[in-house]
């Protein structure tokens, strides 16, 4: 059990420093962030039957729900963003622009 959380918690900072280099495309971004989702998921998944609680066995089918509505949002707004500016650059993209 501890090599898969070895390896759990070093996917889960390899996303974070996915996420704080790589923020030139918005689409990159959003991959990050639903690799980030996912091993949340699997961590909670993994550490639930090891805590022998059913109070908190709903909670990673919530997280699933949640992420796959943050993708479909995600994914919008790439859209819209794209038929705007014509590009996903996060440059191009200033919040001071209307």
């Amino acid at each position: 059990m501890p090599t898969i959380l070895l390896l759990l918690t070093s996917s889960f900072l390899l996303g974070l420093l996915g996420l704080s280099f790589h923020r030139t495309h918005l689409m990159s971004i959003l991959i990050c962030i639903e690799g980030l989702m996912l091993v949340i998921y699997l961590t909670m998944a993994l550490l639930i039957p090891s805590t022998n609680t059913s109070t908190i066995a709903i909670l990673p089918i919530l997280l699933l729900a949640l992420s796959a509505c943050e993708a479909s949002s995600g994914l919008a707004l790439l859209v819209a963003t794209s038929r705007t500016h014509g590009t996903d650059h996060m440059k191009t993209m200033n919040l001071l622009k209307c």
